[in-house]
């Protein structure tokens, strides 16, 4: 046994004479972190981590604590085999093995999707809203009992915002727009009307900051997001649910989903009134919007819990009294 370990560690000094490793050091702090992946990686992922380096120095040093051994890798499938000895000989020592996305999952908070392949999709123990049918069925089940208590609660606001739409400008009090929900289903989205009647006569537009289509009433609805209220009768009757990743218009999704990878992974839950992505970034007026909230919403199907959907209504509930929605 002695032999054989002695012999692959002269094959492996070889193997780094030669410049043929599938690994890098990266220092973080007065760490030095070895990193697996292939060589033609080694660029884009150096950057990702100096960036992170730069940005979440606090949540890295809480990583790194004077007993964790950490080590990282990506596509580890593509890697010599030397360096997969070299990898498996760390975790025999008691190193953490993290995958570079999870690394920086847990670091950032969202899902870097320029990394992404079908592996991190498959054979995860995460995704546990999508599987686990007791737990789809207590959200279900969450989703219709605070519809109804909100919509009782809201009825006031609702009214007011009625009679003010109808004094302010012709046209009808909810606006209906088709959206994509669970499973590609089309349907139909009940808002307040926030726009004067004309503002998409020119076909469909993003939705943008300080919208010149929007009507006064309707700017204030924006911004205090009342006028979501009316789409707890979609989470009452399936279509929506009071948290996940915002239903879009199709027109829309078929753009976005040549520009982002697994962009129609969203659509494996049912669409939210709020979600993280609209907590986090407010804003969806581009492609590159588009990947920023894709971050997000990715990140929340894969670590749904009680606790994350309780800080998203915290979170939204601050965006809601400081009047920061669009």
């Amino acid at each position: 046994m002695e032999l054989i370990e002695e012999r692959i560690v002269q094959n492996y000094s070889r193997n780094l004479d030669n410049n043929k490793t599938s690994f890098f050091e990266f220092e973080i702090g007065f760490n030095k972190i070895e990193v697996f992946c292939p060589e033609e990686e080694h660029e884009r992922i150096q950057r990702l981590l100096q960036s992170v380096a730069k940005a979440k120095s606090s949540k890295l040093k809480k990583m790194f604590s004077p007993n964790k051994k950490i080590i990282l890798y990506y596509q580890t499938h593509l890697i010599n085999y030397l360096d997969k000895l070299h990898l498996i000989n760390y975790i025999e020592n008691g190193f953490t093995a993290y995958s570079i996305i999870d690394f920086l999952e847990e670091i950032n908070g969202f899902t870097e999707i320029s990394l992404l392949d079908w592996d991190y999709f498959i054979g995860k123990e995460d995704f546990s809203v999508l599987r686990n049918t007791r737990k789809v069925a207590l959200k279900r089940i969450a989703d219709y009992f605070h519809a109804i208590i909100l919509m009782i609660i809201t009825l006031p606001i609702s009214i007011i915002t009625a009679i003010c739409i109808k004094l302010e400008s012709p046209g009808p009090i909810f606006y209906l727009q088709t959206r994509v929900g669970q499973f590609n289903e089309e349907f139909k989205v009940i808002k307040f009307r926030s726009m004067r009647q004309d503002a998409e006569s020119k076909g469909a537009q993003w939705a943008q900051k300080n919208d010149p289509r929007l009507t006064r009433v309707g700017g204030f609805i924006r911004k205090t997001r009342i006028d979501e209220i009316p789409q707890l009768i979609n989470v009452l009757k399936g279509e929506m649910s009071l948290i996940g990743p915002r239903p879009e218009r199709k027109v829309f999704i078929d753009m976005l989903v040549n520009e982002i990878p697994f962009y129609e992974f969203r659509h494996s839950v049912r669409p939210g009134i709020t979600g993280l992505a609209q907590v986090k970034y407010p804003y969806g007026a581009s492609v590159e919007d588009g990947v920023w909230k894709h971050k997000y919403d990715l990140y929340y199907i894969r670590n749904q819990s009680s606790f994350l959907d309780l800080k998203i209504i915290l979170l939204t509930i601050g965006t809601v009294v400081g009047g920061f929605g669009r």
